[in-house]
């Protein structure tokens, strides 16, 4: 990677403050630096560093705040953790700052060099004067003292309160969705499970606990926690996601009319939208439930008594991918964008048939900003096109297409998009760009596949770098991606399929 992108200063036991002149570096992406002596407080000059996206400060000896721009007010603990003292929630550890030492005057200072009686007036006058400064300073640290802990008990107390009110609400809400009805078709005004199957009554969840009981996690996004639940007397089982609530849609008719639109998305390649639930302090999704897992499990966190996946499979899951993308892309105006293309988004039933999850959460989103983009998607960094660094960022179906490219190329080559080694930084896209410009791509392929044809594999590889290309405009649409992976797959002419 260029060096004006990324630094990878890890492990280099350095030491003393990390230099203020970092910030000069405009268009840095990438900071690692974990694992070193680094001392002080991190420069607040590093909060101008708008293009960053990474960082990783571990294992210093680093105090005091966050820089309060760029990337750093949403690090995760993984990226802070293993300092003397730095400052912030996610951390448990004392939070120390370099605070100047508070004035304290001598009562018993004496001026220079005066003579006899105008010495003793001025002295006893100058005395009398630093005994009453003296005493104003210790009252205001005092004082100052005082509030602090007042501030300290208040802000306790509300927290306590406020806890205590979140957990009695979400008793009385989970519960109160048993008793809604779906059938009116409009917004609720309180809380309500409404389903977009008209047919179906809507049931109700077994327990409150098994929504947000941790046992019956499953995953957890960018844009919130999954949950496996048990509705009704049937037992029939859904996945509910739990919205992260900031910067999401606050107007019921709002937020009814964006998820009805992705509730009309039914496809074999996604994952069906059965219905929300909605209040202003929680969002919750029904969706589908596929009980095979992700294709993240299956790549990347398989079992060693588990079999890889055959260049056959690995094909099925792609072309599904492609002709779920093409049907939010080509069959809604406008497009439905899904602008998360991950494995970890990529469901697989037992037929290894894929599902896209997660799609069209933008949609949910009061305004695309900065904090979404930098922030938000630090899991989704090697999948997010280049064009969405800049300031007038534009999110189209392109920025799909960027992330399908790169889904190629992680099934294709068995490996993750960015891989950080100790000295250097490998990007997935740029490794296999330059091994086809030197004729031995293959030598990309994931050693686990004994077997693959290699007149579908070359093509497939040159078709993820097409759809990685920096210039957007380069990029495929995704009707044209089926149509090239069914030409691929069966060479000899005939009706291609619709997707």
């Amino acid at each position: 990677m260029n060096a004006s992108l990324c630094r990878s200063l890890s492990h280099n036991n350095l030491s003393g403050p990390i230099p203020k002149s970092i910030s000069e570096l405009s268009k840095l992406k990438i900071l690692k630096m974990e694992f070193n002596q680094l001392t002080g407080e991190i420069p607040r000059e590093l909060g101008r560093l708008e293009n960053l996206l990474d960082v990783n400060i571990s294992y210093n000896r680093l105090i005091g705040r966050l820089p309060v721009g760029s990337i750093f007010p949403s690090l995760d603990a993984s990226a802070l953790q293993g300092n003397l003292g730095i400052c912030s929630p996610l951390l448990k550890g004392p939070c120390k700052m370099n605070v100047p030492k508070p004035l304290v005057l001598d009562p018993n200072a004496y001026p220079n060099q005066v003579d006899g009686n105008e010495k003793h007036n001025e002295s006893s006058i100058f005395t009398k004067s630093h005994h009453h400064m003296f005493l104003s300073v210790s009252a205001i640290v005092a004082i100052s003292a005082a509030c602090l802990i007042a501030i300290g008990v208040l802000v306790i107390s509300l927290l306590n309160a406020s806890t205590r009110r979140r957990l009695a609400f979400v008793e009385d809400v989970l519960e109160s969705m048993c008793s809604s009805s779906s059938r009116s078709g409009s917004p609720p005004s309180t809380g309500k499970l409404i389903l977009f199957d008209s047919e179906s009554p809507p049931d109700c969840i077994s327990s409150p606990a098994s929504l947000l009981n941790k046992a019956s996690e499953i995953g957890e996004g960018v844009f919130g926690t999954v949950y496996k639940v048990s509705l009704g007397a049937q037992e029939r089982m859904v996945a509910i996601k739990k919205l992260v609530t900031s910067n999401i849609i606050q107007y019921p008719e709002d937020f009814d009319r964006e998820v009805r639109v992705l509730g009309k998305a039914r496809h074999q390649n996604l994952v069906s939208l059965k219905g929300y639930y909605w209040t202003p302090q929680m969002q919750l999704l029904v969706m589908e439930y596929v009980p095979n897992g992700s294709l993240q499990s299956k790549l990347h966190e398989r079992l060693p008594s588990s079999p890889p996946l055959t260049w056959a499979n690995r094909f099925k899951i792609l072309l599904g991918t492609a002709k779920g993308l093409a049907h939010l892309h080509h069959s809604f105006i406008p497009p439905i964008i899904h602008y998360n293309i991950k494995p970890t988004n990529i469901l697989v039933d037992e037929n290894f048939n894929a599902k896209i999850s997660d799609f069209g959460l933008l949609r949910l989103v009061r305004k695309l900003d900065k904090h979404v983009v930098s922030n938000r998607f630090q899991s989704a960094l090697g999948y997010v096109a280049p064009e969405l660094a800049c300031q007038s960022l534009r999110v189209n179906e392109k920025c799909d297409i960027y992330g399908f490219g790169i889904l190629i190329l992680e099934l294709v080559t068995g490996r993750r998009p960015v891989e950080y080694g100790e000295d250097n930084v490998v990007i997935l896209s740029d490794h296999a760009r330059v091994m086809l410009e030197q004729g031995n791509v293959l030598e990309c392929v994931d050693p686990s596949m004994e077997e693959y044809p290699e007149d579908e594999v070359l093509p497939v590889l040159k078709l993820a770098l097409v759809c990685t290309s920096q210039i957007p405009s380069s990029r495929p649409s995704m009707a044209e991606v089926v149509q090239i992976l069914q030409v691929i797959k069966t060479p000899v002419p005939q009706r291609m399929e619709i997707f």
